[in-house]
């Protein structure tokens, strides 16, 4: 008997060898092309920060993977331009919270009445939203700005917010529709059996089920508001209120076309940290929330 067991091991062996080189070389192609791109991506990001990191004194040489000196010269230094990187990253950080803030719950809000509400005209409605998609926002700046010298809004933080929220809205609606609509409308209404409201019932029920697409919408929200721009170079015209990617051109804009790119370096990297710790620790929910209602 163990001969016969000993002998269907042995026969056995090869198929499990086959099987095992089968799966392997597919793998370890597939880990090579991911490493690969890694390092694409990874390399640029390196060289900024070593250069960042270089004393203002050799950081226009030629760039080095590995510094022979590390200062943080080059960061005390956008304490000096303009209103200084404090001003310039308060101005940041309050454009993106308010159109973070203002997006979610707009968005939340047009997305629920889309998904789970029947009323006249909700397609061609829905449908009008998604064709703004096409409009590239060039085109609306002149509007835009006529409106917010109207409404005495122009050269504001509290304006330019607003303008990011109008373009981010139609993606984000489409984004929360497509969540509120993976949710079964079951749900619902075992709510309002039971005696929920429907409001009571889209925030005890239905947002928390639609959260992974809320935390896209936000995601998107903050790095449009935190990198953008053309707006912001149109819309403001006092330093104080500028905001960190319209600080790099001052950086750029020095006397006699001098770049620092030590200095600059380093405020791509203060404008570019906030984004990847968001984005690493959020990055689960992006992608629950950007395959939302794909699958029924």
């Amino acid at each position: 008997m163990t001969v016969v067991t000993e002998s269907v091991e042995v026969a056995a062996q090869p198929e499990r060898l086959a099987t095992k080189s089968k799966f392997s070389l597919p793998a370890l192609a597939w880990w090579t092309i991911c490493i690969c791109i890694a390092i694409l991506f990874a390399l640029p990001l390196l060289l900024s920060l070593v250069s960042s990191l270089r004393p203002p004194a050799v950081s226009q040489g030629s760039p080095e993977l590995i510094p022979k000196q590390i200062s943080f010269g080059n960061f005390h230094g956008l304490n000096k331009l303009g209103s200084g990187i404090g001003a310039y990253l308060r101005n940041s950080v309050l454009v993106a919270c308010a159109t973070v803030i203002g997006t979610v719950v707009l968005a939340t809000l047009a997305g629920f009445g889309f998904a789970k509400f029947r009323f006249f005209g909700r397609r061609i409605a829905f449908l009008a939203i998604i064709l703004m998609l096409m409009i590239p926002f060039q085109a609306i700046v002149t509007p835009l700005y006529v409106m917010l010298v109207k409404v005495k809004l122009s050269d504001s933080l509290i304006g330019l917010a607003a303008v990011y929220i109008t373009y981010q809205l139609p993606f984000s609606i489409f984004v929360m529709r497509n969540a509120f609509s993976a949710v079964p409308d079951a749900l619902q209404e075992s709510a309002h059996m039971d005696g929920c409201s429907t409001w009571r019932g889209f925030t005890k029920i239905m947002l928390p089920l639609a959260m992974p697409g809320a935390i896209t919408v936000a995601l998107f929200a903050f790095f449009t508001a935190w990198n953008e721009f053309f707006a912001a170079l149109i819309f403001l015209s006092n330093q104080g209120k500028y905001t960190l990617p319209i600080m790099l051109t001052l950086i750029q804009g020095q006397q006699y076309g001098q770049v620092d790119w030590g200095l600059l370096q380093a405020g791509v990297m203060v404008t570019m940290l906030p984004c990847i710790v968001i984005f690493i620790t959020l990055q689960r929910y992006y992608v629950q929330g950007m395959l939302s209602g794909s699958v029924k």
